[in-house]
């Protein structure tokens, strides 16, 4: 079975043509080489994917020749990967009610001190 194919078809890319895009442009690797698109893929193999700024290493388990559904999808491979890096908490803004208005002096002073201007 091809690399992109499989790829794809364990939902490791969106689409077919982005799996076989990252596989020419030198982000897929098969236990340590970098691999054409139409490369085979076999049980046991080692693939390292690079995707959306994150790497993926799995171990392939079983080969599926149609795009399946997450839960036979996980059952096709071992994730080795790291784990993504923590995402930034970000305070939510301040909101006022619909139909408010304008903050008065007061409230622009409180949400500038919230703020910490």
């Amino acid at each position: 079975m091809r690399i992109d194919s499989w790829i794809w078809s364990v939902r490791l890319t969106k689409t077919r043509s982005m799996a076989a895009a990252a596989c020419r442009g030198g982000h897929v690797r098969i236990n340590g080489d970098r691999v054409k698109p139409s490369h085979p893929v076999r049980p046991g193999d080692e693939v390292r994917l690079r995707h959306l700024d994150r790497e993926r290493i799995v171990v392939v388990t079983r080969l599926v020749r149609k795009r399946v559904g997450a839960a036979v999808a996980a059952e096709c491979f071992v994730d080795n990967s790291p784990p993504p890096p923590p995402r930034e908490y970000v305070a939510p803004a301040a909101r006022r009610d619909r139909g408010a208005g304008r903050p008065t002096k007061r409230e622009r002073r409180d949400i500038e001190r919230l703020r910490g201007r």
